[in-house]
């Protein structure tokens, strides 16, 4: 069992049936499985039960490790390398850090024979980022499963709007007219009390994920466009240039002008929602609703007081307000940017059949649906039935409503789908760390911009 696991689980078919087996017993067959330990009691507890169902239908023992989100990833990368990894695995930052490069190393099985049976069920979007390109035979293939998603949504303490002196239906819906609105009139609203709070959580630390998520949200309401669907790098045109340049110059605008907490420059991923629930910030945007999830999370959570509950389930259904983002400058609808979490079959694995079949098994809607949403919406479906859920579609759920909208909308893909060096273009952070030069080293963001282009064209060009 690895010595950092979280949690390593191995359930026998024997035991879980209950059998009293006399006798020598032939040594038992195992597949090794390695996961992101969930959020949520409930993604952890989907995830056993399966496990325990294909255990008992297939009699094959199941070895599960549960990591940290970093652990996991980087256990895998170690694994890979050494040319000892799992069988299966699902880390739910490879899709950002590592499945295009595995995929175009020949690091990765060909699912496509798994993937074909299930192929009218999965979202077209979703299953197109899985498509990916190997580079030896330099031809295309499904190396990956897609297993959930995410996109960007606006969070806000509809109470703190209100103690500014502001209705929600003051909120503009254009560019930039919406972060003057949190910058200026509900900072200062809220400073004119004496509070010490900023308007807007704004991620700019360049060891987050969420700088990088943030900021490429900002570039596509710009239309700035950075690679073709070639995977051609194309930021160095003059019109997508001039675009990038109005986008770093939106984002860093808002620390400019004092708008999100001077920390934010360090954050790391979790930093804007510590910073949301402590109310230092009454608005910020996060890639899952993770933040108004935790107050559901704890409304039904035994261990705290009945006075603890009661007030988190005012948080999460009226102290709290999932949003979109505004039109784009343009006035155009910004279109959403998904991230879509893939598993994986290793070439190097040990046991590919069985490897198959427990992909094949965890893919059936009775298995995946109930996984999805033990994460209490931090997590959207990838399959046309998964959505279909009333989980998402009953309207009961202030916070799911907004996100099935949107994803209802259509989705884009981030550009390492395009090409897969740009996991390494996000991992370097290029984005952040343009942003920073022009807020922290004074340059101007004509320079910031150059700098970024010509270190994406060595990275990826």
């Amino acid at each position: 069992m690895p010595t950092n696991a979280i949690r390593s689980i191995a359930f026998g078919f024997a035991s879980a049936a209950g059998l009293v087996l006399a006798g020598p017993v032939a040594a038992q067959e195992t597949l090794t499985v390695w996961f992101t330990k969930g959020f949520y009691k409930g993604e952890d507890d989907a995830l056993l039960q399966m496990i325990d169902k294909f255990q008992k239908a297939t009699g094959v023992k199941v070895d599960l490790s549960l990591y940290s989100t970093e652990d996991c990833v980087t256990k895998s990368v170690g694994a890979v390398e050494a040319g000892t990894p799992p069988d299966v695995g699902y880390c739910t930052t490879y899709d950002f850090r590592t499945t295009g490069q595995w995929a175009w190393e020949g690091k990765l099985e060909d699912v496509t024979d798994v993937i074909e049976p299930l192929k009218e069920n999965f979202q077209p979007q979703a299953l197109a980022t899985t498509y990916l390109m190997h580079g030896k035979t330099g031809k295309k293939a499904y190396y990956a499963f897609p297993v959930e998603q995410q996109t960007m949504h606006i969070t806000y303490w509809k109470d703190m709007l209100e103690e500014a002196g502001f209705k929600e239906g003051d909120i503009p819906a254009t560019w930039d007219a919406y972060w003057d609105f949190w910058c200026d009139k509900v900072q200062g609203g809220l400073r004119a009390k004496g509070k010490r709070v900023f308007g807007i959580g704004h991620p700019l630390g360049v060891a987050a994920s969420d700088t990088f998520y943030s900021f490429l949200t900002f570039a596509n309401a710009y239309d700035v466009k950075i690679v073709d669907d070639r995977g051609r790098v194309i930021l160095d045109q003059p019109a997508n240039r001039e675009a990038m340049i109005k986008a770093v110059k939106a984002y860093a605008a808002i620390f400019q002008r004092g708008c999100t907490p001077p920390s934010s420059v360090n954050w790391l991923d979790p930093d804007n929602n510590v910073n949301f629930h402590n109310r230092t910030t009454a608005m910020t945007h996060n890639a899952t609703i993770s933040i108004a999830a935790k107050h559901l999370d704890d409304m039904n959570n035994p261990a705290l007081t009945a006075e603890q509950r009661e007030q988190a389930k005012k948080n999460y259904y009226e102290n709290i307000r999932t949003a979109y983002f505004p039109k784009k400058p343009d006035g155009g609808t910004l279109p959403n940017l998904a991230a879509v979490k893939t598993a994986v079959i290793f070439a190097d694995a040990k046991n590919k059949k069985r490897a198959r079949e427990f992909m094949a098994f965890m893919m059936k809607d009775e298995n995946l649906k109930p996984f999805v949403e033990g994460s209490v919406g931090r997590w959207y479906p990838v399959t046309v039935s998964g959505a279909q859920s009333p989980f998402w579609t009953d309207g009961k759920d202030p916070h799911r409503a907004v996100v099935h909208k949107q994803f209802s909308d259509g989705t884009i893909p981030f550009p390492f789908v395009y090409n897969y060096k740009f996991t390494a273009v996000n991992a370097e952070n290029v984005w952040a760390k343009a942003i920073n030069r022009i807020i922290q080293d004074k340059v101007a963001p004509e320079q910031a911009v150059d700098e970024m282009i010509v270190r994406i064209k060595q990275i990826a060009g």
